[in-house]
């Protein structure tokens, strides 16, 4: 086991324990969202306002930015020092602000035209409602993007739990809030628990990065600068192919708006739960990986080839015994979460339907974000927005293609089938960049994934067969029910890949070893 891989799945495994924090706090605040608000019209608009500050987050702080930023300042890291990198964290820093501020001004201004071109089939009060809040969501993307340079710094020199745990605070203020106001302001008490819990986010990871003596305070651009010069030119495709890749949740919505009340909420809350495996599993490992594969650029291709295969292979290993289960178990799992106030039996039976839509993409998702993160250490900007052009045509005609049969659980399949179609796109477009052959599938490694999943698949179906999910019963008994579903499927899984010698269980346990070597060195040295 190499020390680039053994770092890249211990700094994974560091990025799930924090974010399994922080998205069971989402799922508390989508929990509580939906016994206070349901599935209804003006929770509808809040998640319209809500999807058009997050676009331009995802585009700009955690999108663009971390593809631009974080592989540059990684190989500057390494190859000048932390004086040099952190000069050049500060003037990212002056640039992102500028961005960020003319996008505020402008989704302010544009606030009515993008809520119409979102949502065009709701009525005018409903409309005006999102415009009103989408107003007063835009300054959430000032706080975001400042949080995204802390953690491509933090990621860069190799502290990845704060990171994952810094939306945990974002979490917590919003639930408080939520709990606090929502029976006197209603839904315009969302938009200040996620203003508040920016801030939050915003400040924790601002804090770890002044702790490792590296400060992000604005320093004005240096016009010659050749390392700013190189993460501009690559932010500009970026941005361009990200802001395709943002059409994708767009085209869900404006073709949910044309479906019954509720469609868009239900779409949200079961991406919401898909949410949970993606960010803990897929999402960790990403990130884990891009600073990574960013050095192994100056180690040569063959090195490059063979770290992505292994992500790859590591980030499916965790990603489909969660798909597998998340389909065969949506309704009860749904029901624990929502199932209480204003969230009825049609609401439940059409969350359920469509998380099982959305976790059939959950292998597409892992294995583009991977390969995407590749195309971004590389410096293949055009490869990078073919991917997620392919991944935007794909969708939007699928969609079209079920919406009518379908309706919004065609919505949820079209995007699980559309990532994965993008998956096999960037693969081969990798694959044409490298020399070396990155060999990502062979009979071997499917035989010993396959057995594990029937496994996981026949334990699971027994369980449920023998033990029906007690509908009725408490909530205590049914969370048991979930919670012995869950660790039935985990074992056995675990228990097929040690049996068919997995090399993914070698690699986890070979991490958590060097781990404690790494800890014990530290005591012995503090001593």
């Amino acid at each position: 086991m190499s020390v680039i891989l053994s770092r890249m799945v211990r700094n994974a495994l560091t990025m799930m324990l924090g974010t399994f924090a922080s998205r069971i706090l989402g799922l508390a605040r989508e929990i509580i969202t939906a016994a206070l608000f349901g599935a209804s019209r003006s929770l509808d608009a809040f998640y319209i306002a809500y999807t058009l500050a997050n676009l331009a987050r995802q585009l700009l702080a955690e999108g663009a930015l971390s593809a631009a930023f974080v592989p540059v300042f990684a190989q500057v890291l390494e190859k000048d020092g932390c004086e040099r990198a952190e000069n050049l964290a500060r003037q990212a820093s002056s640039v992102l602000l500028f961005l960020c501020a003319v996008v505020v001004v402008l989704g302010y201004l544009m606030s009515p035209l993008l809520v119409s071109l979102m949502a065009p089939g709701f009525d005018v009060e409903k409309t005006n409602l999102a415009v009103s809040l989408t107003r007063w969501m835009f300054p959430y993307l000032m706080m975001v993007s400042m949080a995204a340079l802390a953690m491509g710094v933090l990621n860069s020199m190799g502290r990845f739990f704060v990171p994952a745990v810094a939306p945990a605070m974002a979490n917590v203020a919003y639930i408080t809030i939520v709990l606090l106001f929502a029976s006197r302001s209603g839904v315009s008490c969302l938009v200040w628990a996620v203003l508040l819990g920016g801030v939050l986010q915003m400040g924790v990871q601002l804090l770890a990065v002044s702790r490792e003596g590296v400060s992000l305070l604005p320093a004005i651009p240096k016009k010659g600068d050749p390392e700013l010069g190189r993460m501009m030119l690559l932010f500009l495709p970026y941005a361009a192919g990200l802001s395709l890749n943002q059409i994708n949740p767009i085209i869900s919505r404006v073709l949910g708006s044309f479906l019954q009340d509720g469609a868009i909420s239900v779409l949200n809350y079961a991406n919401r739960v898909i949410q949970l495996p993606l960010g803990l599993v897929v999402i960790a490992i990403s990130q884990a990986v891009l600073p990574e594969l960013s050095r192994c650029m100056l180690e040569g291709d063959r090195v490059f080839s063979e770290t992505v295969r292994d992500s790859v292979r590591f980030a499916l290993f965790a990603i489909l015994p969660i798909t597998v289960a998340a389909c065969m178990v949506s309704g009860p799992v749904i029901h624990v979460l929502f199932y209480r106030g204003a969230f009825g039996e049609w609401a439940w039976n059409a969350t359920s339907l469509a998380m099982s839509m959305y976790a059939l993409g959950l292998p597409g998702m892992a294995c583009s974000t991977v390969i995407m993160r590749a195309l971004y250490a590389k410096g293949l900007p055009r490869a990078a927005v073919a991917v997620t052009l392919s991944s935007v045509v794909s969708n939007l005609v699928i969609s079209v293609l079920l919406l009518r049969p379908m309706g919004f659980s065609g919505l949820a399949l079209a995007t699980s089938i559309a990532f994965t179609l993008s998956s096999f796109v960037g693969l081969y477009l990798l694959g044409r960049k490298t020399t070396h052959r990155i060999g990502l599938f062979d009979m071997s490694w499917i035989v010993k994934n396959m057995v594990a999943l029937s496994a996981l698949a026949v334990v699971l179906y027994g369980f449920s067969v023998l033990y029906p999910y007690p509908q009725g019963g408490s909530m205590a008994w049914r969370s048991l029910w979930i919670l012995f579903a869950a660790i039935l499927g985990g074992v056995s899984y675990i228990g097929g890949a040690a049996v068919m010698g997995s090399g993914e269980l070698h690699w986890i346990k070979e991490a958590v070893v060097s781990r404690k070597r790494k800890d014990k060195k530290c005591d012995e040295s503090n001593r």
